[in-house]
């Protein structure tokens, strides 16, 4: 059995441009870290019932309000106090479907899909 000189272990060949792909996932994972920063801090906004709730949520699914709208909810209507619930559910799962497809987005552009790379075994993803 002979071994084998000159491995392409660490090689860039095969990549465009010649590039590193240490570089590149080193580059890659310093644009995630800073993507789940600015998701912390960016805000999506669901309004229900006709204006009568609105949830403010960040990209990392935590709620920074709950509005209740008090001209558009008839407090005297037993029907809208029970609807009331309900209403705020919906708000709330709107919200972090939404606050989720947003951080999902986020992290698509800059993964370029390379989570579906043969070998990869699901790192970035």
């Amino acid at each position: 059995m002979s071994k084998r000189r000159g491995s392409r272990r660490g090689s860039s060949a095969g990549l465009p441009g010649g590039a590193n792909p240490m570089a590149m996932l080193q580059k890659m994972q310093q644009d995630m870290a800073e993507a789940q920063e600015s998701l912390e801090q960016e805000t999506v906004e669901v309004t229900v019932g006709g204006g009568a709730i609105r949830v403010v949520i960040t990209g990392h699914q935590r709620v920074q309000a709950v509005e209740i709208n008090p001209e558009v909810i008839d407090t005297d209507d037993e029907e809208w106090l029970n609807d009331l619930q309900d209403l705020l559910v919906a708000a709330v799962n709107q919200a972090i479907e939404q606050s989720q497809a947003m951080a999902a987005e986020r992290m698509e552009r800059i993964t370029g899909g390379l989570g579906n790379i043969p070998g990869l075994g699901g790192l970035l993803g």
